[in-house]
């Protein structure tokens, strides 16, 4: 598994580098795992709708074949690509998704943050008033607000070809989140947005990213 630190990329260089690396692969190309910090960038996804994206300003809008809806990229976030050869580790887009969350939710956790899984909403979210708490969420979400009290602090956007992976996951460390009200995100109106600034958790780029490049690395190690 090879770990690759890229720093800050144009958001489109590099889909069109994942794009390029996944079509050029052979059952024998080792897997790698891609940590970028991106301009200023919403992206939709293939489900996006235009009325997600309620004032785009001047930050650009760029369609993009992942999964989802709209999101926000942007300095101060890790952005990691998994380039997975999911036939060859033996499992399917569900377990993977799952792996995913699982090493999001190991760097959090390393700094005393305790992340959730929201059922139907891929991504981890917290606790808005207290996101150090290890009591687990309990029973359905209301309908009228399924994220009453929550923040989203790490979105994902995959995409799947013969079986092989890019695109992947981003986790707020210390960005400015107003882009977020700018859009919907993912699709949801209202979502709170957070990072581990705004929870009150001390981080730098390059530690949380190298962090989550490990844990990555453990769930897509065989």
């Amino acid at each position: 598994m090879l770990i690759k630190p890229l720093g800050r990329r144009p958001y489109a260089d590099t889909v069109d580098a994942m794009r390029a690396f996944t079509e050029a692969r052979t059952p024998d190309t080792p897997d790698e795992i891609w940590l970028v910090e991106h301009d200023p960038v919403f992206t939709q996804g293939l489900s996006g709708k235009p009325e997600h994206v309620l004032d785009a300003g001047g930050i650009p809008v760029v369609p993009t074949n992942r999964g989802g809806q709209v999101t926000y990229h942007g300095p101060g976030q890790v952005v990691a690509y998994p380039l997975i050869d999911l036939k060859r580790l033996g499992i399917y887009v569900k377990e993977y998704v799952y792996r995913l969350e699982s090493a999001v939710l190991k760097v959090l956790e390393a700094r005393g943050v305790t992340g959730h899984r929201v059922a139907g909403a891929p991504g981890i979210y917290v606790r808005l008033d207290d996101p150090f708490s290890h009591a687990m969420l309990t029973g359905p979400m209301p309908a009228d607000d399924p994220f009453r009290g929550l923040g989203k602090v790490a979105a994902l956007g995959i995409k799947v070809s013969n079986h092989r992976t890019y695109h992947g996951v981003s986790l707020n460390v210390a960005m400015d989140l107003s882009p977020f009200t700018r859009i919907n995100p993912c699709g949801y109106a209202g979502l709170a947005t957070v990072d581990l600034a705004t929870l009150g958790v001390p981080a730098d780029w390059a530690t949380v990213a190298a962090q989550l490049g490990d844990r990555l690395a453990s769930q897509f190690t065989p």
